[in-house]
């Protein structure tokens, strides 16, 4: 005699929670339109999405943190390194040894590459302002700084860019003063206009130029054109690093300039 075990129907009215959520589930794949299947991925993690993970987001999140830290400190690294590069050279205005100029020059390209304003000229507010210069190729050397009197008599003192982006001018200020006589000081004005000509380079107009006081001019008088071909901005430039502190740019002449942001409140020029 054989038994059969035959399972009695179960009621829905005692079906296992389990079974019921299971049941659900299969209804609802059911309706899952069929185009959205090739955009959900799936991972070694099991079925699920990958943004069914949001330990993953959590995660990249935190990479690019640490990324960005790390590229904080090294700008700020280089930063104090071409600083210290430029101390005790006078700008560099008089000629500097070639080693010392390779050196420079290696940190301002290591700057320019982590340049955090990669399209300055669509961001002219970072731009603007005062900045006085730190560093430049541009170089006085033998017969034309005896000329302007710039070894014995004359000391070239600080060089000051301001920038208006409302007018699209910047204004170059170069002081000047005489050795053992304080009364005789005062400066090179130099106006230029400037308009937009890429994402970081910028067309530059000569506009005028005035030398205060009027003494100061009387020294300059015989090298003036001089004075102002070594100074005059006009060409372009190209803005290859700028931040909250610090401008680096590179003129058709392939000079380079490294100023550092200015509070103008402090400056007499204005």
């Amino acid at each position: 005699m054989v038994t059969k075990l035959v399972q009695p129907p179960m009621a829905d009215s005692h079906a296992s929670p389990l079974i019921c959520r299971t049941m659900n589930v299969m209804k609802l794949q059911r309706f899952v339109p069929t185009r959205n299947h090739s955009r959900i991925n799936t991972s070694r993690f099991g079925e699920r999405p990958l943004w069914f993970r949001p330990i993953t987001i959590i995660k990249v999140a935190e990479d690019n943190s640490g990324s960005g830290l790390v590229e904080l400190e090294t700008l700020a690294q280089k930063k104090t390194e071409l600083y210290q590069a430029v101390e005790g050279i006078n700008r560099g205005i008089f000629g500097i040894p070639s080693a010392k100029k390779s050196e420079i020059e290696s940190l301002v390209k290591q700057l320019e590459s982590l340049n955090p304003t990669p399209y300055p000229t669509l961001e002219l507010d970072k731009v603007g302002g005062c900045w006085r210069l730190v560093y430049s190729t541009i170089s006085i050397l033998g017969s034309k700084r005896t000329k302007l009197g710039l070894r014995d008599f004359i000391s070239l003192d600080d060089f000051f860019q301001t920038i208006d982006i409302s007018k699209s001018k910047a204004v170059n200020v170069i002081k000047f003063s005489a050795r053992g006589l304080t009364s005789l000081s005062g400066q090179l004005s130099i106006e230029a206009s400037f308009k937009i000509a890429s994402t970081t380079r910028v067309d530059i107009n000569f506009e005028n130029s005035t030398i205060i006081p009027d003494q100061l001019m009387n020294v300059f008088r015989k090298n003036y054109d001089l004075l102002l071909g070594i100074f005059n901005p006009e060409g372009w430039l190209e803005i290859t690093y700028v931040d909250d502190t610090m401008r680096i740019g590179r003129d058709y002449k392939s000079n380079i300039f490294v100023l550092e942001r200015f509070d103008d409140n402090n400056n007499n020029n204005s």
